[in-house]
């Protein structure tokens, strides 16, 4: 799952961003410790840019091409 800073810290109902901002939690990904992005990743969701209809529909065509379901 992927989206941009700006959206996740709008989406953050604990507040956990606005903290590490502030310096109250250390080594918060994206804000003082960089992000990592998986080199490989088996499915990538864009979830700032796909509806929700769009990610299921991803998940479930990478399941039914690696035989999980059908």
């Amino acid at each position: 799952m992927d989206c941009s800073l700006e959206v996740a810290e709008s989406r953050d109902p604990k507040g956990l961003y606005k903290k590490a901002r502030g310096g109250k939690i250390k080594n918060f990904t994206g804000i003082d410790d960089p992000y990592e992005p998986p080199k490989n990743p088996e499915i990538h969701l864009k979830t700032d840019q796909m509806t929700l209809e769009q990610e299921i529909n991803a998940i479930i065509l990478y399941l039914e091409q690696q035989g999980i379901i059908n």
